[in-house]
């Protein structure tokens, strides 16, 4: 019986995907992922399906197909951390899925500034509410993946207004790619940037 094959590809660049990954991708017949991460890969002689606002169609097309073509779901990062995983599980057995796990943005972004995750608080902002000032006074290092309405300039004022202002910001953009960008700085100087999108942010509390 064939498995589902859920891929993480990493931060983004090529460089970054385990030979595991590669292994599987290439010997899929069906893949399927967001557009961003299609283009990360060689889909030469393959099918491919984009993610968009299909999801249930395309659960439905993989219970339909998996055993007869080997598929396998694309996700950037971890297929443990904040990706489309845990959605497949609620439709399709464990049993049936192979995860391939990536590194995640986040791992990716501590290595970038020297510095250990172990001991951080991490989570996602990105359309979720969360009491992030709260994990930012409890802990000395917390992580962060934002969307384009809290981004890190939103985020380090809300810091100045707590009284925060002796956190180190850091904001990670594009990050393995040719552009990518880490800007360090206080939540001053940070709140006083713009055109941020979707990036990881580190607070530390030197």
């Amino acid at each position: 019986m064939n498995k589902i094959s859920v891929v993480g590809l990493g931060p983004g660049h090529p460089d970054y995907i385990s030979p595991r990954a590669k292994e599987v991708i290439k010997e899929s017949e069906i893949i399927i992922g967001g557009k961003r991460n299609i283009e990360s890969i060689n889909t030469n002689k393959k099918e491919v399906h984009l993610i968009n606002s299909n999801l249930n169609k395309i659960i439905d097309y993989i219970k339909k197909n998996y055993n007869k073509k080997k598929i396998a779901v694309i996700v950037s990062g971890d297929t443990g951390f904040y990706s489309l995983l845990k959605f497949l599980k609620r439709y399709i057995e464990s049993n049936k899925i192979e995860v391939i796990p990536g590194i995640s943005s986040m791992q990716y972004m501590f290595s970038k500034i020297g510095e250990t995750w172990d001991d951080a608080y991490i989570s996602s902002l990105h359309g979720r509410k969360e009491d992030f000032i709260k994990m930012v006074k409890d802990y000395k290092k917390v992580g962060f993946l934002t969307d384009n309405k809290l981004t890190p300039n939103k985020i380090s004022e809300k810091l100045l207004k707590n009284n925060l202002n002796n956190r180190t910001v850091y904001v990670g953009e594009n990050l393995s790619y040719d552009n990518e960008k880490i800007t360090k700085g206080s939540p001053k100087k940070i709140s006083k940037l713009k055109d941020f999108n979707m990036c990881v942010v580190v607070i530390i509390d030197d």
